[in-house]
């Protein structure tokens, strides 16, 4: 019965599998996985420049997958702000959602560094390993204690400043996210003051670039499974499961930091935008396993729209603003493990962090999780810089790189899904003031 039952089942597999795209991701990291095994150094199957030459090669679809989100990623951000501005109608509401997207981006970043503070401080995952051993694997011999750098009030003027771009043509070729992300915004406030008429041919201008960008998005996912298959490949042939287990006290403090901070999402779904788990998980598995497999939120967001809008019923005036601005500004996940690596290394180099210290990461975590760039990879640059302020050893990055791309998997998972949580709550509080206003509107007649 059961060798029926099983037979039986092989064409349902096969039709999910066909028609699913989070199931093929989800084969295609298997099979990653086992061929990265096979090239890996604990099977010695394959010479070490063989196996790297197999691998740069099974990189191709990867590589030209990002390749493509990111040459449109600028245009389809630009113009969906713009439009989700536009469509708001009207400077009250604009001003109701831009300054609640604003202050609830920062509550759940800052939700992210407590919990990350927490699990670090009470895990002590540093604690697990000797630093004069990790020191030798990796080849670190002479260990530097860099000078802490303190950040000085009279700085934050300048960057505040240099937040407005003097030149928008010029953001827009070197791809600053936050920058652009400005521009844009500035440009929808200034169309909603002007008459329809004025604005309605840029207007259709943007919704043709927005239609043609989505049109590129939907060629470039059908490389995603061959891309997730490429990469895990690619980590697990260069760094082996034995490099990945010597970690894996860190790796488990901020996988269980991630899991917690997605049990807040899920009280958010439940309790404040009113929305059924079971089906509202379902809906948004597909860009949670492609943020999973391509580290990039940008990548991911086309997908996070098309979600929003056609699974959960999602205004396009609150999916298009929040979501295009989520995948720029509000990383919980990122600003979390930035937080928890600092902490780690701290306590694998015994650096002592006082309480002033501790206050100056959190807003450094804050601040650099605002403005990362939404690309697989940026997290570790930033962390250099976190590092730095805090004065523990910069060098210490070295020892993350290895399992920093698991990671990197796991957070933007957590980042795209913050922003998909965080469309949920906007949608139904406009719900709810339309509701209102129709009441009172119903009053007065």
């Amino acid at each position: 019965m059961e060798i029926r039952s099983f037979t039986h089942s092989i064409p349902q597999i096969r039709y999910l599998i066909k028609k699913k795209l989070w199931a093929q991701v989800l084969v295609a990291l298997f099979v990653g996985l086992l061929v990265g095994l096979a090239l890996g150094p604990e099977t010695n199957w394959v010479e070490k420049e063989t196996a790297e030459t197999i691998t740069e090669w099974l990189s191709i679809p990867a590589n030209l997958f990002l390749k493509i989100i990111q040459m449109i990623i600028v245009p389809l951000i630009f113009a969906s702000i713009i439009r989700g501005l536009t469509s708001s109608g009207s400077i009250e509401q604009l001003q109701k959602l831009g300054f609640g997207v604003a202050i609830y981006f920062v509550i759940t970043t800052a939700i992210a560094l407590t919990i990350g503070i927490l699990i670090v401080t009470t895990i002590q995952p540093g604690n697990f390993i000797d630093s004069d051993l990790i020191r030798e694997s990796f080849g670190i011999e002479d260990l530097e204690i860099v000078e802490s750098t303190d950040l000085s009030i009279q700085d934050i003027p300048q960057s505040i400043i240099g937040l407005i771009p003097s030149n928008p043509l010029s953001s827009f070729m070197s791809g600053e996210m936050l920058s652009i992300i400005i521009f844009a915004l500035i440009v929808g406030v200034a169309m909603i003051t002007l008459p329809p008429k004025s604005s309605k041919s840029i207007l259709d201008l943007l919704e043709s670039i927005q239609d043609f960008t989505m049109k590129v998005v939907s060629w470039a996912m059908r490389l995603a499974p061959f891309a997730a298959f490429g990469l895990m490949a690619g980590i697990v042939s260069k760094v082996g499961l034995s490099a990945l287990t010597g970690l894996g006290a860190y790796m488990a403090t901020v996988i269980a930091g991630l899991f917690v901070m997605m049990i807040v999402y899920i009280i958010i779904i439940k309790f404040f935008a009113k929305r059924p788990l079971s089906s509202t998980l379902t809906a948004i598995r597909d860009p949670q396993l492609l943020a999973f497999s391509t580290s990039s939120s940008a990548a991911v967001m086309p997908v996070s729209i098309k979600t929003a809008e056609e699974k959960l019923k999602i205004k396009p005036k609150v999916s298009q603003f929040v979501i295009p601005l989520g995948a720029t500004i509000n990383m919980d996940g990122t600003a979390m493990y930035q937080i928890i690596a600092v902490f780690f290394l701290a306590q694998l180099f015994d650096v002592n962090l006082s309480f002033t210290t501790i206050i100056l990461i959190a807003l450094t975590a804050l601040a650099a999780s605002i403005g990362a760039p939404s690309a697989p990879g940026t997290g570790i640059v930033i962390l250099s810089t976190i590092l730095i302020a805090a004065g523990v050893p910069a060098v210490g990055v070295i020892l993350l790189l290895g399992v920093d791309r698991l990671l990197d998997m796991t957070r933007t998972m957590i980042n795209v899904t913050g922003d998909l949580t965080a469309c949920m709550f906007f949608d139904k509080r406009l719900k709810i003031d339309d509701n209102k206003n129709q009441n009172h509107e119903v009053i007065k007649k």
